[in-house]
Order: C-alpha cells, then sequence, then structure tokens
C-alpha cells in the first residue's frame, strides 16, 4: 500500500491537516527571578506542551534570569486545549529538575484572531485579562492588533515553586484555507 496522507502508515497527517486552524508561535522571552537549583544558579531551560506535542527550548548555563528569545511553533486544531509550560534545570549526571511550572489557555487570542480587525490602528487592545486564582499571570495580559497582527504578551507566575517568572509573546501564523 502506498503511503498516502491518510493511511495508517503516514499517522494520519490528513486527518491532522484539516482539522488544523493555524500555527501558534511563542516566543520564550526570558526568564525572572527563576529558582536555584544547583550549588549557586541554575540551567534552566522552558518545555511546552500542548496536547501531544512537546517543544522545549535550549539550555541557558548558569543563570536564573535567563534570556532565550526563541520561537516555538504550535499546530492548533483545538484552542480549548490549554498550554503548559514547565522550566527545568538541566543537570548533567541526574535527573533534570522541575523549577515550576505554569498553565494559560489561548481562547480569548483566538477570538480575536478570528474578528476582522484589519481596519483597526495599530495598538489597539482586543481583550484584556487581570492576574487571579483562575490563571497563572502575573500581570495584566492584553490581546493586540499590532503591524497586521494579533499578539499577547504574557508574564506567566510559576506554580509550585519558590519564585521565577517567565515572558512569552503570542503570535498567529495563519495558513491557507484554514478551518477557524
Amino acid at each position: 500500500m502506498p503511503d498516502t496522507p491518510s493511511s495508517p502508515k503516514s499517522g494520519g497527517r490528513l486527518v491532522l491537516m484539516e482539522n488544523l486552524l493555524g500555527l501558534l508561535r511563542i516566543r520564550v522571552i526570558r526568564g525572572v527571578n527563576l529558582a536555584v537549583r544547583d550549588v549557586r544558579s541554575s540551567d534552566p531551560y522552558v518545555v511546552i506542551k500542548m496536547g501531544k506535542q512537546k517543544l522545549k527550548t535550549r539550555v541557558i548555563k548558569k543563570d536564573v534570569n535567563p534570556v532565550w528569545n526563541e520561537d516555538l511553533t504550535l499546530s492548533v486544531s483545538d484552542p480549548k486545549i490549554p498550554i503548559k509550560l514547565t522550566v527545568y534545570d538541566h543537570d548533567k549526571f541526574s535527573k533534570d529538575d522541575k523549577m515550576g511550572y505554569a498553565e494559560f489557555d489561548i481562547k480569548s487570542f483566538i477570538e480575536a484572531q478570528k474578528m476582522n480587525l484589519k481596519n483597526l490602528p495599530s495598538g489597539t487592545t482586543i481583550s484584556r485579562t487581570l492576574p487571579g486564582r483562575h490563571n497563572c499571570f502575573a500581570e495584566e495580559s492584553c490581546v493586540i492588533w499590532k503591524d497586521g497582527q494579533v499578539i499577547q504578551d504574557i508574564y506567566l507566575r510559576l506554580k509550585r515553586v519558590e519564585c521565577g517568572e517567565v515572558e512569552i509573546q503570542l503570535q498567529w501564523i495563519d495558513l491557507p484555507n484554514p478551518k477557524g
């Protein structure tokens, strides 16, 4: 049997492509005041998970205030699936230590993406989310129309750790003929 997009051998890529809304680019900008897990510092990296997708940044050596400025891209077929960001300390001779995690959803970001915003001035705020018990936001986060695209800057407070925040930015990548 030939390896066609819908054959079992290809992992059902055709089905995935049919349900795909678009791509979410997550720019992992930096960590702030991350926990110390080695003698005086940590070697942090970030893992982003959404459903079965898992992406990670490079390791930054000996820095509790790392700057990654690294883009990770997820395929989005269901905007209701939360995204989990976990920070780890890389260890050479033992299992990597967790340095906290945060979860966030992209529902308001996707809703803004579906709006017809082309006539709005750059810098217009579409929606805002305040930090609260129901989210991991360290400060207010706004979905903004800027330079012809929807973006959202998010400062996440890490959970299950003594300290630490991670700054990220969301950007959408349209696909030809998206379902959304």
